[in-house]
């Protein structure tokens, strides 16, 4: 007969210290197992009846465990009939809970290897969902996938911590990320719980005011998170338990709201959170020693997040086919509005090609106009009216470009001042009519006189200017003035009457240098004033 006692005492600090007294009965079996059936605790000694000492937890390497299982389990040897006194000494951060029981090796070997089966069950479902939902994430972009995938992802190293798989498999060989593992996996789980929940129930659009509670509890979850690494365990642990009991709340009741407003979707959130969410307020409330630890408490998470991972698969299902439908409608309703528009652009073709017809006909016209406008606006811009000749803005566009390929090409060009002596004396004499024949014949016999490539223009007044390029040295320039004068010198008849006049010209040569157009023209104009010093009919070069 096995009578085993189990006397808990020593709560202080989150320590707790448990003395088990064993008398055995004759015939009795003298090897067991005692199983400390939660894998989060922090360190658990071991003291057996035969002076054994064994030390273990989650802030110890995996393989310094006295058995590789996801639990602490240690074996106790017996010795001989009568009582046997076991010690544990149990110290944790976190809740303090010591859940003993004591095995036949054959039996616990055959409830471990079931419970593993049904824990490889789980965790393969949340895989196949998380990795399906993260397919349509990619095919779709939808936040409200990734969202699912991430809060899959937290859910699930939350509860690979919890059931010690995580520990024995995934990280065995670093002891401080499980002793964190498990409230910063449930804090991950919440933050993105919460934003799965605004997005899902679009809270922000619905439910305003509810929206700014659920956006303060995801930044809540995201606090807990950090303090997971940063803080002391036991706070983390407890923020954690807290705003998971909120959180539950909250989400309950914004579901039923959506239910209640018609909200499509929402009847199937609201039955896959409220079963999670029960779990996970059963789950806070017996970290907080509000509940006993019972087999529904300790897996109450577990088996509400697996109902909840199917419903919300379903309802994320149903969202695709709403869309669909939606998109089904709107191509309908498109491919209406589309052949509606090809019978009426039918009816309106011929009407439209005589219209367009028209209208082509009259803007050709319109532009054949503004053509000629632009033609003649351009003559008025950059010539003189009286002469024809190129204006003084069209001369000095062509003096600065010419000025500009002589310094390129390393060429020669002359800036030429004609002015027409005694010019004011015909203008009194003989009248304005007179004067404009002069000036019109002197543009024709200057245009005359040069090249097609030169540039001659009316400055304004009898005060002419020419733009000579391509120039092969001095004494080009000169012939070209001489030739300039002797034109000019020869007489005239205007309206009868025979004239004769002569001019003079400044000469101002340009091959290169940092010279400007105007320090040219000054140049210039220098050598026209050497130039009617001499005498009518002389030519000066600025030298």
């Amino acid at each position: 007969m096995l009578r085993f006692l189990i006397l808990l005492c020593c709560w202080l600090c989150h320590i707790g210290a448990s003395v088990a007294a064993l008398r055995l009965a004759p015939g009795d079996t003298f090897e067991w197992l005692l199983e400390v059936a939660f894998p989060t605790l922090d360190s658990v000694e071991y003291f057996g009846p035969g002076g054994e000492h064994l030390s273990t937890g989650d802030h110890l390497p995996f393989a310094a465990r006295p058995l590789l299982h996801r639990n602490f389990v240690f074996p106790l040897h017996l010795s001989g009939a009568g009582a046997n006194t076991v010690w544990l000494r149990v110290a944790s951060e976190g809740t303090l809970t010591i859940p003993l029981r004591l095995w036949q090796a054959e039996a616990f070997w055959q409830k471990s290897n079931t419970s593993h089966a049904v824990l490889r069950v789980y965790f393969g479902m949340l895989l196949a969902l998380a990795l399906y939902n993260l397919l349509l994430w990619f095919s779709l972009r939808d936040q409200n996938y990734l969202t699912y995938v991430l809060f899959s992802a937290g859910m699930a190293v939350g509860q690979l911590s919890l059931n010690g798989l995580g520990n024995q498999f995934l990280w065995a060989n670093l002891p401080g990320w499980g002793n964190l593992a498990l409230a910063a996996g449930f804090a991950a789980a919440g933050l993105f719980g919460a934003l799965f929940t605004r997005d899902f129930l679009q809270t922000r659009c619905n439910l305003p005011r509810l929206d700014g509670v659920v956006t303060g509890l995801a930044a809540l979850f995201a606090l807990c998170m950090v303090m997971s690494v940063l803080a002391p365990y036991r706070l983390a642990a407890i923020l954690t338990s807290l705003t998971g009991v909120a959180f539950s709340l909250v989400a309950m009741f914004a579901g039923l709201r959506c239910w209640r407003a018609g909200q499509a979707g929402a009847r199937t959130f609201l039955l896959a959170w409220t079963l999670l969410l029960i779990g996970v307020a059963i789950t806070g409330l017996r970290n907080l020693n509000l509940l006993p630890t019972t087999f529904l408490s300790l897996h109450a998470l577990q088996m509400g997040s697996a109902l909840e991972m199917l419903l919300l698969s379903f309802a994320l299902a149903d969202r695709i086919n709403r869309l669909r439908r939606e998109q089904d409608v709107a191509q309908g309703e498109a491919l209406a509005a589309k052949q509606q528009l090809a019978r009426t652009l039918q009816r309106s073709e011929a009407s439209l090609e005589r219209r367009v017809a028209q209208r082509t006909e009259e803007l050709e016209l319109a532009n054949a106009h503004l053509r000629e406008s632009e033609r003649q606006l351009q003559a008025l811009a950059h010539t003189d009216t009286l002469t024809g000749l190129a204006n003084r803005l069209l001369f000095d566009a062509r003096l600065q470009q010419s000025m500009q390929q002589a310094r390129r090409n390393r060429g020669r060009i002359a800036l030429l001042l004609v002015d027409l002596d005694h010019f004011k004396t015909i203008n009194d004499g003989y009248g304005r009519a007179i004067g404009d024949e002069v000036l019109r014949c002197t543009a024709e016999r200057l245009r005359a006189s040069v090249r097609e490539v030169d540039t001659v223009a009316r400055l304004g007044g009898d005060e002419f200017s020419i733009v000579l390029t391509g120039l092969g040295g001095g004494a080009d320039t000169e012939r070209m003035a001489e030739k300039i004068i002797a034109k000019l010198c020869e007489p005239m008849r205007l309206l009868g009457l025979p004239l004769e006049i002569s001019v003079s010209i400044g000469v101002a040569p340009f091959s290169s240098g940092d010279l400007s157009p105007s320090a040219l023209m000054h140049r210039a104009d220098k050598a026209l004033q050497l130039a009617r010093r001499a005498g009518p009919g002389c030519y000066r070069v600025f030298a």
